[in-house]
């Protein structure tokens, strides 16, 4: 138990050295990263050479059990997260495995090698849609995907480019909502950015992944195609919108019978993404019982802090 009158960076020294079996004097942390969030990382020098990540989130504004435990379930589906070698939960201290200073984005160098690096971060879309189940997880619901919606007017529009939203935002609002629920559910990463897909080799392993939730097949793949950093051309997405479709009528996540065609496309492309996306939802079988509500194709900015 660390002592609460400590300083939050006195008390995770004090947490690693209790783990360690170290003098407080030998812990040797230096920051690593701070987020959008309350959340802190460190890194941890041992004295054989190896390092670990270490995480201060503070219990009273993270709650850490999500990640903890979509963590030791993802792990245990053979995906790509990072080791977890010890936490404590009810102080807000996790010790993982150090990722590296390279997120995905820093190896959009050419042409070349964007192409192939979202090959690979589309590959890890099927491979977490196959092999982690969404039933653990909270549903993407409409009230959900309402607040994620409302976030485009109020801070992309009106924080950032300080405009109104236009006269048909609240029909294309609804018309998401509504198109996206007759999608497959699988698990979503929420945040499937390129920024939280570390690089290790030509692997990628992924973070960040505590708002995971139960929602549509698309979000995924539109947030990583629509992503900050590249901008393809309309042939170029296409193909990868189209190649994911096959793959999941292969996979069995979505059936071939009963699908709409999914446009290409055209001269809405410079809108923004929420828009892009809203007609690349792919829809399932009507047969086929949905037993949750999904999420928005695309994603969207989100408020400081959030």
């Amino acid at each position: 138990m660390t002592d609460a009158s400590l300083s939050r960076l006195e008390q995770l020294r004090q947490w690693v050295a209790e783990r360690h079996g170290l003098p407080l004097a030998e812990v040797d942390l230096r920051l690593a990263a701070g987020d959008a969030s309350f959340r802190r990382y460190y890194r941890l020098y041992l004295a054989d050479g190896t390092t670990r990540m270490l995480m201060d989130a503070p219990p009273e504004q993270e709650d850490s059990r999500p990640f903890v435990a979509i963590a030791r379930r993802w792990a245990a589906a053979g995906l790509p997260v990072p080791r977890l070698h010890a936490d404590d939960l009810a102080e807000g201290f996790l010790e993982l495995e150090d990722l590296g200073d390279t997120p995905l984005q820093r190896c959009f160098i050419g042409d070349a090698e964007i192409g192939a690096w979202h090959e690979r971060a589309l590959a890890l879309i099927h491979a977490l849609q196959n092999r982690a189940g969404p039933d653990a997880l909270p549903p993407f619901d409409a009230e959900l995907l309402g607040r994620e919606l409302d976030l485009f007017p109020e801070w992309c529009l009106g924080e950032w480019l300080a405009l109104d939203a236009p006269p048909g935002w609240e029909a294309l609002r609804e018309a998401l909502i509504a198109s996206a629920l007759v999608q497959p559910v699988v698990t979503v990463h929420r945040d499937y950015d390129a920024m939280n897909l570390m690089v290790q080799g030509d692997s990628l392993t992924l973070i960040d992944f505590q708002d995971a939730v139960a929602g549509p097949l698309s979000y995924d793949l539109i947030s990583l195609l629509r992503g900050r950093y590249c901008r393809f051309d309309a042939a170029r997405f296409a193909a990868w919108v189209e190649a994911f479709r096959r793959r999941a009528v292969a996979d069995g996540r979505l059936l071939q019978r009963g699908r709409r065609h999914l446009p290409r496309p055209g001269p809405g492309h410079g809108r923004p993404a929420l828009a892009q996306g809203a007609g690349h939802l792919l829809s399932a079988d009507p047969a086929r019982p949905q037993e949750r509500l999904p999420g928005t194709p695309a994603a969207l900015p989100r408020p400081p802090g959030g």
